[in-house]
């Protein structure tokens, strides 16, 4: 069985920086064998954000990207914390907040972009879990995608 670490090297993606607390709040906390994450936005390797409503400024493309890059950032942020991707057992549940139009429908479809992410990084038995894909009138900064997550760390 592949390691989560091997998973995601073969993937050939670079984690951006883990980001930083912009409220008051904690990035990640661990309940006894629960990983929780709190929203994660855009976070691009150089440290700045993908900006945009999805309807507007971004199509779907882009907006399924912009959700597999706070998948990124979200990894970076187990990383930094727990050592390794190899913590996590599985994903539990994982909440995408989408930044669109009133009339757009296809949250599912954007928030595909962290969880297809997860899924290669854990398997497609450890890393789907369940889900819900909402949209929002807007998020902070105006980016396109949040998204937190529960995790079940190794015993």
């Amino acid at each position: 069985m592949e390691s989560a670490e091997n998973n995601f090297e073969k993937l050939g993606l670079s984690l951006p920086p883990a980001p930083k607390p912009l409220g008051v709040y904690k990035p990640c906390l661990i309940d006894g064998k629960y990983l929780y994450l709190s929203g994660h936005g855009t976070v691009k390797d150089d440290g700045t954000l993908i900006v945009g409503r999805i309807g507007v400024d971004l199509d779907m493309e882009a907006g399924k990207l912009a959700a597999r890059q706070v998948g990124l950032a979200m990894l970076s942020t187990i990383k930094k914390n727990l050592g390794s991707l190899n913590r996590v057992k599985r994903v539990i549940k994982v909440l995408g907040m989408v930044n669109c139009t009133e009339d757009f429908e296809r949250h599912p479809y954007i928030i595909n972009g962290c969880s297809e992410l997860f899924a290669a990084v854990w398997g497609e038995e450890n890393g789907i879990g369940v889900r819900s894909a909402v949209g929002m009138g807007s998020l902070p900064d105006n980016i396109p995608v949040e998204v937190e997550a529960m995790f079940e760390l190794q015993e």
